[in-house]
């Protein structure tokens, strides 16, 4: 009957024996459904444990101007226990400016949150609760490990129902996306197992349990085109989130622009990149400015390795340790120069 309804042609063959060939073989169908369940069901229920709800009263600041005082409005996201003492992990939108946060776990347990650390940089947090209870804590995957087709299931509470599973596959790796302050977050999974509003901070896991991202947006206007973040950027994040309480960045001061290279000067110098970023103002007191960079510098290298856009260079002085010296590489009209620099840490 669906053959029939995949290909009306059928329904006139002239040899009624193949109509009914391919029912011998409805067996392996039901074997590989089976398997696709039974994966889902496996991860879904290693997992479900540790998904918490989260409610929160966010700070919704005075418009400038306005006679009207701040205000307080309740919001919702998904998150996920990393650790059996009750560290969460969830995304830095759904408890960003909260004066209070609620988590309900599993269990139906109702617990107050401390905000432990939030980086709206890369859109992840981490908060704690304390249980008199044992926490079942997520297993750790690997991002770098994932591939492109591989089932993968996401775990929340999208627009308050509890416990939602939904499955797909990694439609691709790689992606980029844009924080709200404006940082880029690199290595971010796509998939199109479905998310909703409340699905954010929620895990996605692999076939065995295994959280290899974070869940945290969508395209609305699109249909399953969903990302989130790896799971290896976000052990990096909590854990200097559970250190410090923040991440602590690069700063130089100064304002770029992305912009082409002269192909000649590209040749002269055999530039590995044709891209580099165009110095459009210094701060004063900066680094740069202590580092005698000028306006009009192209900077095409940090520490050697090439820079061909800003959020190369956001990315670097991320990962470079405070105070600690750096060569910068600029094309200065037709010259060649390395600058030592010694970022300091920005001001989020």
């Amino acid at each position: 009957m669906v053959d029939k309804l995949l290909n009306p042609e059928i329904e006139n063959h002239s040899e009624p024996a193949a109509l009914i060939e391919p029912v011998a073989n409805s067996n392996a169908g039901a074997d590989a459904l089976d398997a696709y369940s039974r994966a889902v069901i496996g991860a879904a229920e290693r997992v479900s444990p540790s998904i918490v709800n989260i409610n929160v009263k966010q700070l919704v600041p005075a418009r400038p101007g306005s006679n009207r005082p701040s205000v307080e409005r309740p919001g919702s996201g998904s998150g996920f226990i990393f650790t059996p003492d009750g560290f969460i992990l969830t995304n830095s939108h759904v408890v960003h400016d909260s004066t209070s946060i609620e988590v309900i776990v599993a269990d139906g347990g109702q617990y107050t949150a401390e905000l432990v650390g939030d980086d709206p940089g890369t859109d992840l947090a981490v908060i704690r609760i304390t249980a008199p209870n044992h926490l079942t804590s997520v297993m750790m995957g690997d991002s770098q490990a994932v591939r492109v087709g591989q089932l993968v299931i996401a775990l929340g509470n999208p627009y308050g129902f509890s416990s939602t599973v939904t499955a797909g596959v990694v439609s691709a790796l790689g992606r980029s996306l844009r924080s709200v302050s404006g940082r880029l977050i690199d290595n971010v999974i796509q998939t199109d197992a479905a998310l909703n509003p409340g699905n954010s901070g929620g895990p996605l896991v692999n076939a065995n349990g295994e959280v290899i991202g974070v869940n945290t947006a969508i395209i609305a206007q699109a249909q399953g085109i969903c990302f989130a973040i790896g799971i290896n950027t976000a052990k990096f994040v909590a854990g200097r989130l559970i250190k410090d309480g923040k991440i602590r960045r690069g700063y130089i001061g100064i304002a770029g622009q992305n912009v082409q290279i002269h192909r000649r000067v590209v040749r002269y110098y055999n530039l590995p990149k044709d891209k580099g970023v165009l110095v459009m103002s210094i701060e004063q007191n900066s680094p740069s400015r202590k580092a005698d960079l000028t306006m009009g510098d192209i900077i095409i290298a940090f520490d050697n390795e090439p820079i061909t856009d800003i959020d190369d260079l956001q990315q670097m002085l991320a990962e470079k340790e405070i105070g600690a010296s750096a060569v910068l590489t600029v094309i200065r009209r037709t010259e060649r120069l390395e600058l030592e620099v010694k970022p300091t840490e920005a001001k989020e």
